[in-house]
Formats: structure tokens, C-alpha cells, sequence
């Protein structure tokens, strides 16, 4: 009877646990995204926290002040001040495909032209040869991007608000968990109802795709595409620097990368007629921006993280599709913690088969 009576509680106080935690998921979900950058960023700069503490033993809420003042200067200002620059440039961007400054379909036109015989048959076959065809196609994609451009701008002014309470509540929690993160975590692999080495193997895992995404790939991103915009700068094409973050999200997407914007922008060049701007766009793509990813990504964080790159493209497009920016780190961290998850349980099916083999024999 207490065994069945034990059974009932414990049922009992798991259910209430599970009702709780959804209860407080509904409440924070305004702020999921808030949450989820500031453990981010706490668990990449607690290094920093850490030595500022060694710095000035027991201080523990000025080190973590000053670490975040330190985030705050190096890197929010910084990145607010290049998404207005952005902002400002899709906008110039924008009033010039709407007046017809910018008309991508003679763009089309004049590359169609200078290609050989054999690739205008070929791009003719599959329905793309003529002005014509080209222009309303072309039309109907900027017809389609113009309009989600516009409702990005409405949603854009309606939601500053709700945008600077989230931003102001993620440097909040960004600052605790900062001060008492070395606490938090292990407390928290402590209190899961896993075994503790299953608990400290995926806790590991996550920690190594969280920096390997942020500090390896997110850097070596934002390296390739401010040299992207150094380079559309320099041959004279407009808004190099909203190419240049166009290019920084394409860079986090293994086996497409930066490539996929350069490539087109050096071959309009080069059929146009530019060839010293369309030389000097392929010669950075290739000898600068394409080997920055081998030179950065090493020193940042090293390349084995336990991912296939066909995986940390789907799961980084796929995550980007369900979640925004956040599926950047969300989606290749779900790819990891699935390959550790399915490794553990192979692990102990292993062992428990050879034990029973071993039984058996004896």
C-alpha cells in the first residue's frame, strides 16, 4: 500500500511539474527569443566573466558589469549601427526597383547577350531566353519581395516597442546569468531526469555547437562578409554593404556560402564589359573571402564538432525557416544533440549486449 501510495505521489508531483513548466513556457513565450540570446550570449562570454573575476576576486556583480558593458560597446552598438546602415541602404534599394532605376530584367538581358551560342540555347529551353519572359518573371519575384518588404517595414514601426522591452529584458537576464552561470548550469545538468555521464555528455555537446556556431561560424560569417562589402566598395556597385550582410547569411550555409553572391555579381560584370572590377571581385572571392573560412574557422574553434556539413545545412535552413535568427544556433544545435542523443543510446545497447553475452557464456 505506501509502495502504491509512493508510486501515486510521485506521479502526482511529475504531473504538477510538467503543468508548471508549460504554465511558465506560456508566460515567457513573448520573450523566448529574448531568453535564448542572452543564455547565448552568456554562455560564449563567460570566459570573459571569468577572468574579470580573477581580476577582482569575489566581485562577482562588478565582473559581471563590466562584461557587460564590454558586450554592450564591442558588440551590440556596433550591430545596431550596421542594421540601420542596412536598413537604410534596402530602403535606397527598394525606391529605386520601384522607379525603375534598377530593372533586373535588362540586367538579364545584357548577361544573355554576351554568353556564348550554346549557353543562350540552353538558358532559351528552359524558358528564360527573351526579354520578355525574363521581365515578368523577374517583375513577379520583386513584385512578391516588395510586398513583404512593405509589410516588414509596417510590422517594423508597429512592434519598436515590443522590440526594445525584449532587447532591454534580454541584457537583463544577460547580466545574472552571467553572474551565477558557473552556478546554474551544473545545478541544472544536476536536476535532469537523465544518468549523470548522459547529462554531462549532452551538456558538453551543446556547449561545443553553441561557441562552434556563434564563435566559429558566426565570425568567419561576418569576416567573409564585410570583406565581400570591402570588395562590391571598392569595384563601385551600390549598397555594398547590404550585399555584404546578404553575403554573411549566405557564408553560414555549408556547401552554398559566400559564392552564390559573388559569382553572379562577377559574371554581370564581366558580360557588361567591367573586366578589371569583375577580375578583382573574382580574385577576392576566391583567394580572400574563400580562404578566410580556412584560416579563421581553426584558430576560432576548430573544425570537429561532430556534425555532417549536409546536416548543418539543413538544419541551419530549416531552423531559419521555423524561428528567424535564432534557428541560425537553434537549428544545428537540435542536429547535434540528436547524433549525441542516438550515439549514448547505441553506446548502452552495446555494452548491455556484450554483459548479456558475457552472462550467458558464463
Amino acid at each position: 500500500m505506501a509502495i502504491v501510495r509512493r508510486r501515486v505521489e510521485s506521479g502526482g508531483f511529475i504531473l504538477f511539474l510538467a503543468l508548471v513548466t508549460i504554465g511558465l513556457t506560456l508566460v515567457v513565450s513573448s520573450f523566448v527569443g529574448a531568453l535564448l540570446w542572452a543564455a547565448l550570449a552568456a554562455l560564449l562570454f563567460q570566459p570573459l566573466f571569468q577572468r574579470l573575476l580573477r581580476w577582482r576576486p569575489g566581485q562577482r556583480n562588478l565582473a559581471a558589469a563590466l562584461s557587460l558593458l564590454i558586450i554592450t560597446v564591442a558588440v551590440v552598438i556596433p550591430a545596431l549601427v550596421i542594421a540601420s546602415m542596412v536598413v537604410e541602404q534596402a530602403a535606397g534599394v527598394y525606391t529605386q526597383l520601384r522607379s525603375g532605376q534598377i530593372n533586373f530584367a535588362t540586367y538579364f538581358e545584357q548577361v544573355h547577350s554576351a554568353l556564348p551560342q550554346r549557353m543562350q540555347h540552353a538558358i532559351d529551353s528552359a524558358g528564360f531566353g527573351s526579354f520578355e519572359r525574363a521581365q515578368a518573371r523577374v517583375s513577379q519575384a520583386v513584385g512578391a519581395s516588395a510586398s513583404v518588404l512593405a509589410r516588414s517595414a509596417l510590422s517594423i514601426g508597429a512592434n519598436a516597442a515590443a522590440f526594445l522591452l525584449a532587447f532591454g529584458v534580454g541584457l537583463y537576464v544577460t547580466y545574472f546569468l552571467l553572474r551565477d552561470g558557473d552556478r546554474l548550469g551544473p545545478a541544472i545538468v544536476r536536476s535532469l531526469p537523465l544518468e549523470r555521464d548522459v547529462a554531462w555528455r549532452l551538456a558538453n555537446k551543446f556547449t561545443a555547437v553553441v561557441r562552434a556556431t556563434i564563435k566559429g561560424s558566426g565570425v568567419v560569417a561576418l569576416v567573409q562578409g564585410a570583406l565581400g562589402a570591402i570588395t562590391f566598395w571598392i569595384v563601385g556597385l551600390p549598397a555594398a554593404l547590404l550585399w555584404g550582410v546578404v553575403m554573411a547569411i549566405a557564408a553560414l550555409l555549408p556547401a552554398i556560402g559566400p559564392a552564390i553572391i559573388w559569382t553572379p555579381v562577377a559574371i554581370y560584370l564581366l558580360a557588361t564589359g567591367a573586366i578589371w572590377q569583375g577580375v578583382v571581385v573574382i580574385a577576392s572571392g576566391v583567394l580572400v573571402i574563400g580562404l578566410a573560412d580556412n584560416i579563421l574557422r581553426p584558430v576560432l574553434v576548430g573544425r570537429d564538432t561532430g556534425i555532417p556539413d549536409w546536416l548543418v545545412l539543413v538544419t541551419t535552413l530549416g531552423g531559419i525557416d521555423l524561428m528567424g535568427l535564432s534557428g541560425i544556433v537553434v537549428g544545428p544545435l537540435a542536429g547535434a544533440l540528436f547524433i549525441t542523443a542516438w550515439s549514448i543510446l547505441t553506446e548502452q545497447r552495446t555494452a548491455q549486449a556484450a554483459t548479456d553475452e558475457e552472462k550467458s557464456t558464463a
